[in-house]
């Protein structure tokens, strides 16, 4: 089974994350993890703490020679915010953060932000200073999964399996529609759309805000292509696979909703406009198809390629919403937390703008995490070439498959 685990803090000292249950035999290295970390770090309306940090990964355990066995992977990110930086108030992060007790903490922060963790965070764990709060509800910690979403990538890889994520709107800002993105064109986008001139837009919107002092959310969309027919289960609500899906894309900060396919506009739809014809494949079987071809096709894709918490084959196409980041420039009114007392601005530390393109890379990495685990559900293996036997078996009784 395909699971990870993160610990560690904004200004901490860095991030930790372990990734269990990749097989052995799969081919690994720094400079594959490396390619997603820098994507994470790109992005206009990025803030200045991507100007200080690297976000060189650091596997400490589970490869050995290029190749994992087995074992759980380890990945070290160090900040080096912590080791060079100083906080708001001029105090070092080394002294700020410090694991044991601080001659030097610095002063707390009291001016709770409105939308961020930081009021049910002190509540609830009883601090009397939202750096405790906002040091891991930190979107740094997403870091550490883009780490977890590359190894998931790269086992994904093996099978065909590719995974893509792109933004379609900043700031009210939309990209048009498009079934078939450039993926090329996103990378060199500034704002990660493939538009051209809708990119120019965002990039406007965003530098508007940033004058404002104020922040944007926006819409990002992933696509994943080549996945087989059945992986997750319509047997009980936790195994199908739109719930794994639609609950780790909601737990990126910041994402308030999520949907699938066509989205949210089929509600006002007939059934008849909306559900994807199911044809025969007319050229079964020929020498140009492949055993793992599917038995029917579909002329649409409204439903995202997943019926009944299980992918169809077609492309899966997962969408979020995410909201404006809650550290704003100007900060909206707020209490202090030493009295209750109301304040006419929030506490504000250095922030992005915007975090819609990271997002895509973010949710790159949450859904390739998803159907990695599915992927090991379904064919498990032990090392990567009995994995790849048993979807080949599998694929195989395609072609046993009719429809009435």
């Amino acid at each position: 089974m395909f699971r990870f685990l993160t610990a560690g803090e904004s200004h901490g000292p860095g991030l930790t994350v372990i990734v269990e249950g990749i097989p052995a035999g799969l081919n690994l290295n720094k400079e594959y993890l490396s390619r997603d970390m820098a994507r994470r770090m790109q992005g206009h309306g990025r803030g200045g703490r991507m100007k200080i940090e690297t976000d060189e990964p650091i596997i400490r355990s589970g490869v050995r020679h290029g190749l994992t066995m087995g074992s759980p992977i380890s990945i070290l990110i160090d900040n080096r915010d912590f080791a060079n930086g100083n906080g708001p108030d001029g105090t070092p992060w080394q002294q700020a953060m410090s694991i044991g007790p601080s001659e030097n903490p610095g002063a707390p922060i009291t001016h709770l932000r409105p939308g961020h963790a930081d009021t049910p965070g002190v509540v609830k764990y009883l601090q009397d200073d939202a750096r405790n709060i906002l040091e891991r509800s930190s979107a740094r910690e997403s870091a550490a999964r883009v780490a977890a979403g590359s190894i998931a990538k790269r086992f994904l890889e093996e099978f065909q399996i590719e995974i893509h994520g792109h933004v379609q709107a900043i700031g009210g800002v939309h990209a048009p529609s498009s079934n078939k993105p450039d993926w090329n064109a996103v990378e060199t986008s500034v704002v990660r759309c493939a538009d051209g001139e809708t990119s120019a837009r965002m990039v406007e919107a965003i530098d508007k805000a940033r004058d404002d002092g104020d922040s944007l959310g926006g819409i990002v969309e992933v696509v994943a292509t080549g996945l087989p027919i059945g992986l997750g289960s319509h047997i009980q609500w936790d195994r199908k696979l739109t719930t794994k899906l639609a609950g780790a894309v909601m737990s990126m900060n910041a994402v308030k909703g999520v949907e699938f396919g066509a989205g949210f506009p089929q509600a006002d739809l007939p059934g008849s406009s909306v559900h994807d014809v199911i044809k025969p494949v007319s050229e079964w079987g020929s020498e140009s198809k492949g055993p793992w071809e599917q038995p029917y096709q579909r002329n649409t894709n409204n439903s995202g390629g997943l019926e009944g918490g299980m992918t169809t084959g077609e492309p899966l196409v997962v969408r979020a919403a995410v909201k404006p980041i809650a550290t704003i420039i100007n900060g909206l009114p707020t209490v202090d937390l030493r009295d209750g007392q109301f304040v006419d601005r929030a506490h504000f530390e250095r922030s992005d703008i915007t975090f819609v393109p990271t997002c895509s890379v973010i949710a790159e990495a949450m859904v390739a995490i998803v159907l990695a685990e599915a992927m090991l559900e379904k064919f498990g293996g032990d090392h990567i070439s009995e994995t790849k036997r048993n979807l080949q078996t599998y694929r195989s009784s395609y072609a046993n498959t009719r429809l009435p």
